[in-house]
């Protein structure tokens, strides 16, 4: 078995990172795509079970063993909570009128509901922390004042809940016994996609007749390189980097939306994103750089 020498291997770190700073960044306007020919739900259902079934054939053609009866439930709550309350409520929210970009900005906001949650779960946060947590939540505040917030209440509404369940499942997904590596995620992904489905079907969503190819090509698009391609590039970001770079994409995938949504989707965003987009990354800067001093 060769080793890989250092200049590839930094080649191969460098190649990661760009995969999950930018695809996972265009995720959100192409999302925005996908829904001029398919339901929010329904989209992200048939998204997350076809890149979910592909990864777990491939890593069960790996000889990783299959998720036990216990663990397939507990991929069912995860996936409901991260996949259902998290990406499928930015998509309504999307739906409803929101700019991708802005729904990326609403959406950094995670870890720091992560870390009230993990204080709920008995790991209260510090007084570093509560600073960062009450500079992130003005962020929001400031945020809140831009255009499509103030023109859409329940795209608001959406856009708080989101990250809130999506933090909730991340936390919860370390005390449940659920498949380790990349069989783990990938029943995650097909146990919410399943769930995506019925819901969205449950709220009579239904495709239509004869979707445009764009909405065709945002579907591929987010199958392959928005999940498969960028899921592979983070578990080996997880694997051969330090936790605080493979998880740095939090950082900038909200800069690269906004940014695609502006060149490509013809967004408008105002000021106050500006304002409050830097001040909400500062707020989860400071909660990572003290959680990462913990004892």
């Amino acid at each position: 078995m060769t080793t890989r020498s250092p200049p590839r291997q930094r080649f191969t770190v460098a190649v990661a990172l760009f995969l999950v700073y930018v695809v996972w960044g265009s995720t959100y306007l192409g999302l925005r795509f996908g829904l001029e020919g398919f339901p929010p739900f329904l989209l992200n259902g048939i998204r997350l079970t076809v890149a979910g079934g592909a990864l777990y054939w491939w890593a069960h053609s790996k000889d990783s063993p299959a998720p036990t009866r216990r663990q397939w439930i507990n991929s069912g709550i995860i996936g409901g909570l991260m996949f259902i309350g998290g990406v499928g409520l930015v998509t309504i929210a999307e739906d409803a009128g929101v700019g991708s970009g802005l729904v990326a900005a609403g959406v950094a906001v995670m870890p720091l509901w992560a870390a009230l949650w993990s204080g709920l779960l008995g790991l209260w946060p510090n007084r570093i922390e509560w600073l960062g947590l009450v500079i992130g939540f003005s962020g929001v505040a400031l945020l809140s004042q831009e255009g499509d917030f103030q023109a859409s209440a329940l795209g608001t509404v959406l856009i708080v809940i989101a990250p809130i369940s999506w933090a909730l499942g991340s936390v919860v997904s370390g005390r449940l016994d659920l498949p380790k590596g990349t069989i783990g995620s990938a029943a995650q992904m097909v146990a919410g996609g399943v769930l995506l489905l019925v819901a969205g079907l449950g709220r009579g969503e239904w495709i239509e007749s004869s979707p445009p190819l764009g909405a065709w090509l945002a579907l591929a698009y987010l199958i392959t390189a928005g999940s498969i391609v960028t899921y592979t590039a983070y578990q080996y970001l997880l694997t051969h980097t330090r936790p605080a770079v493979a998880t740095s994409y939090a950082y900038v995938n909200p800069v690269v939306a906004i940014v695609l949504g502006i060149t490509l989707g013809d967004e408008i965003v105002g000021g106050w994103a500006f304002i409050g987009l830097p001040v909400i990354l500062a707020g989860v800067a400071i909660v990572g750089l003290a959680q990462r001093r913990r004892p």
